[in-house]
């Protein structure tokens, strides 16, 4: 740890960031060196397509690939989208294998890559039972939600590709009930109801009424909606790739309680995370703060993984939304998440993390915490056999949350949606004969 600690990368300093992230890793490595890998369980019905089939569109190049062509354009600021959309969406390689610095709304871009080599894609619409839209909802997003555009102008390009699908015999026969697309972003982006509101008004078009939208984030009411796994920035091409990670993070030693990663928010009245970052900086025995207001936070940063590793618990308050990639990130490290809402696990990911989350996380009541209830005094009541016994969950659904690239990891998130859709579609085939 003390190495650790004084190889810690100053705020905004990439060499030093480089240096944190290698020396990781060579621990990772070497940690690993004599684990020999279990050999991989049959993966049924999704190895062989039981399920059915997918067919993919080929969709004008607008609706994707000509936007990554043109990608310095797709930012609403003056950065460029083009290194967060390389690599099929994984972004720019670091210099440890299987490791990419992975923005976290770029799953449209990985989504489309990997379901053109899947197994269970076939060119032959005739035998198809789902169809998917490759169309990158989330990355056009992305530009419109922060222009000063009128309504119509943000929605046109989602108008335009739903105007396209409707005029295809595949659509017309089932009016999109067995169709899906991949949104690379919180459903709320998608969801505006008045000119006035935020957002992009796509998913209230009548044409999507039926289609299943697979999206980071999803209104727990909507059954149209399915919560996938924000990506991370691990992507192994081979299983033992993934075994030496599991095996580190579940031999790692851990020297603080918790850990909290994030910024206040100032301009926000009663801000939760500024209670936490106080909260973490008088338990400094106990608690490790990355203040993403010093540090840079964005796709993983070495600092935010070493936070993670170092600690038990991770506290895992709401983002812009209910949900945020954090709590892959936490997990992905083998720490414990702790949430201070229901919402942002409760039904969000359980195709992904199963639907108990108490058995991989712990819940704080914020209300509690406001009015004074210790984040400490509730960790350090855990057993060291109760703390075991959520990492262990957490590390064992490692596999379940990850995208790897297809090459051979055994099931990740990628195949656990598709797997999910296909089973839906074909169980309401059935149920419609």
């Amino acid at each position: 740890m003390t190495i650790l600690k004084n190889l810690r990368p100053k705020p905004r300093n990439k060499l030093h960031s480089i240096l944190l992230i290698l020396f990781l890793f060579q621990i990772y490595y070497l940690s690993s060196i004599f684990y020999t890998p279990q050999s991989l369980e049959p993966l049924e019905p999704w190895t062989r397509c039981d399920r059915g089939l997918v067919y993919v569109y080929d969709l004008p190049p607008a609706f994707n690939t000509e936007l990554l062509h043109n990608c310095r354009d797709l930012g609403p600021w003056k950065n460029s989208r083009c290194d967060a959309l390389s690599n099929g969406g994984f972004g720019p390689r670091t210099t440890t294998p299987a490791w990419y610095w992975t923005d976290m709304l770029t799953g449209d871009v990985m989504y489309h890559a990997r379901v053109l080599k899947h197994r269970c894609r076939t060119t032959e619409p005739g035998s198809a039972t789902a169809f998917f839209i490759p169309f990158y909802a989330g990355v056009v997003a992305g530009k419109a939600l922060f222009t000063n555009d009128t309504p119509t102008n943000r929605d046109r390009q989602f108008d335009e590709l739903l105007t396209w699908l409707q005029d295809q015999p595949l659509w017309r026969r089932s009016n999109g009930s067995d169709h899906f697309i991949h949104i690379g972003r919180p459903t709320w982006d998608l969801r505006r109801r008045r000119d006035e509101h935020w957002g992009i008004s796509f998913i209230y078009m009548p044409a999507m009424e039926q289609i299943m939208r697979l999206t980071v984030e999803r209104a727990l009411w909507d059954h149209h909606d399915i919560g996938v796994p924000y990506p991370t920035g691990f992507h192994p091409k081979s299983k033992l790739e993934l075994d030496q990670w599991l095996h580190f993070v579940t031999n790692r030693k851990r020297s603080s309680l918790f850990t909290f990663v994030g910024a206040k928010r100032n301009k926000i009245k009663d801000d939760f995370r500024s209670i936490l970052l106080s909260h973490c900086y008088n338990e400094s025995a106990s608690c490790r703060v990355v203040d993403c207001s010093i540090s840079e936070c964005h796709g993983g940063t070495p600092e935010i993984q070493e936070a993670f590793l170092d600690s038990d618990f991770c506290l895992q308050p709401k983002g812009d939304t209910y949900t945020r990639r954090s709590i892959f990130d936490c997990m992905l490290a083998g720490s414990i998440p702790v949430f201070f809402w229901r919402e942002s696990i409760a039904g969000q990911y359980d195709w992904f993390l199963g639907d108990e989350p108490d058995r991989l996380s712990v819940f704080i009541d914020r209300k509690d915490v406001r009015n004074g209830t210790s984040i400490r005094k509730v960790l350090e009541g855990y057993s060291k056999e109760e703390v075991r016994r959520l990492r262990d969950k957490v590390i064992s659904l490692i596999p379940n949350f990850i995208y790897g690239d297809g090459s051979g990891i055994g099931k990740d998130a990628f195949d656990i949606s598709l797997d999910g859709v296909l089973k839906r579609i074909k169980g309401q085939n059935k149920n419609i004969r």
